[in-house]
């Protein structure tokens, strides 16, 4: 995906995708040219490690 779809995904400006790329944040991504694009798979398992430690994980089996 690219910075556009990336920022639509999660909600935010892109300046923020570019924000977090300045100061190392954010998923990894890729450069193609002058364009930057970031994996789905390194995306969720960035969105994973931003999990709030003190939220515990959703049950997902309803008894």
């Amino acid at each position: 995906m690219d910075v556009a779809e990336l920022a639509s995904y999660l909600g935010i400006p892109i300046s923020t995708v570019y924000d977090w790329r300045v100061h190392g944040k954010g998923p990894t991504a890729y450069r193609f040219g002058k364009h930057l694009k970031f994996a789905v798979s390194d995306v969720r398992a960035w969105i994973a490690q931003q999990r709030d430690p003190s939220t515990p994980p959703r049950r997902t089996d309803r008894r």
